[in-house]
């Protein structure tokens, strides 16, 4: 009992480390904290830009604010069911009174999870990807969720990212990276002379199979 009063009052604590200076729209929400359904309809909001925040999502997926790493996952969760990254690039918080700006330094969530499943209807070469973000998303890699894949600068390392719902993004971790390399294989029709990896009856290309040789070459 003493253990679960003492971690009520440390996550009491980390939320009024995180509403200090924070805007009164993000108060409200974060007053709700764990006690939101579904996700709100950000895309349909438009309030006026009220500034920017410091607040940032770094490159492991940890949230700062103020500086300091916010601690409380239902807070987190609650941050990102608000996210909106809009043409202009950037990435806000948003709420039906305010639009505040945060900075992403790569992906805004990150992939920690994959699951394969059979696809519905498809025969046996059919599968879909399934992923699961550090904030509890479930995601089906496919025409409405597709990957991406770009090189990292510096290390030339493949990095994979999967549309979770507007222009927000997921990054696979570096361990899901490998296991999805591993799935990837040779296209075939349109696709032939390519590598990647199918999902939801689509062909994902990472990269030329002559690019592929150049690189195991390369590591000879």
């Amino acid at each position: 009992m003493a253990g679960s009063k003492q971690s009520d009052g440390n996550m009491a604590s980390d939320s009024q480390k995180v509403m200090k200076d924070m805007p009164d729209g993000l108060k409200a929400l974060m007053s709700r904290a764990g006690k939101e359904k579904g996700k709100p309809p950000v895309h349909l909001w438009n309030p006026d830009f009220c500034g920017d925040l410091d607040m940032r999502i770094v490159r492991d997926g940890t949230w700062f604010y103020l500086g300091s790493p916010i601690g409380r996952e239902a807070l987190v969760r609650l941050f990102a069911s608000v996210l909106r990254k809009d043409d202009d690039g950037k990435t806000y918080l948003v709420t039906p009174v305010e639009k505040i700006g945060i900075v992403v330094e790569d992906a805004h969530f990150q992939a920690v999870e994959m699951a394969r499943s059979a696809a519905d209807g498809g025969n046996g070469d059919d599968e879909v990807l399934t992923f699961r973000t550090n904030v509890g998303d479930l995601v089906e890699v496919g025409a409405e969720h597709p990957f991406r894949f770009e090189l990292e600068e510096g290390t030339a390392g493949l990095k994979a990212y999967i549309n979770v719902r507007g222009n927000l993004e997921a990054r696979l971790t570096r361990a899901l990276m490998y296991d999805l390399v591993a799935l990837a294989g040779e296209g075939d029709g349109e696709h032939s002379g390519q590598f990647g990896v199918k999902s939801g009856g689509l062909f994902f290309p990472i990269c030329s199979m002559q690019a592929l040789a150049a690189f195991e070459a390369s590591l000879v």
